[in-house]
């Protein structure tokens, strides 16, 4: 994966072709795709159809989409749901807090999981954000 201004993009190589294909992940209306013979061009298309986005809403007055709003749809079983309302309640938590704590506690004790290395994206830190163990 690669980042660029929040937006996160990911790619395939195609050796048919001899290039890299990628697309930005954490936009859910808008897409946008980008191309590159090597890693450098790739991370230089990535940024430039980026910049050509936020160029474009600015000129046409639409707000960019957010790379990442804080919110999320979660399809379950009826179970699942009954499950989770269950155990919100037992700790006293709404859903959401019940949920999200879940979700960062599991990212916490994987990171690999969530940024797929050891030492988080980029070698940097590897606590997730919004989670409440360091």
């Amino acid at each position: 994966m690669i980042e660029y201004k929040g937006y996160v993009g990911t790619f395939e190589y195609d050796p048919d072709e001899e290039t890299f294909h990628g697309r930005i992940v954490n936009l859910a209306k808008d897409g946008i795709t980008f191309v590159g013979r090597s890693v450098e061009e790739l991370k230089r298309e990535m940024a430039a159809s980026v910049d050509d986005y936020l160029a474009f809403c600015a000129e046409r007055g639409d707000e960019p989409e957010a790379p990442f709003t804080g919110k999320f749809l979660v399809r379950g079983t009826p179970d699942l749901h009954r499950a989770v309302a269950l155990a919100a309640a037992r700790a006293g938590k709404s859903m959401n807090a019940w949920v999200t704590n879940a979700l960062s506690s599991v990212l916490s004790a994987d990171p690999e999981i969530a940024f797929g290395s050891p030492h988080g994206p980029a070698g940097g830190p590897s606590r997730i954000p919004g989670s409440r163990s360091q």
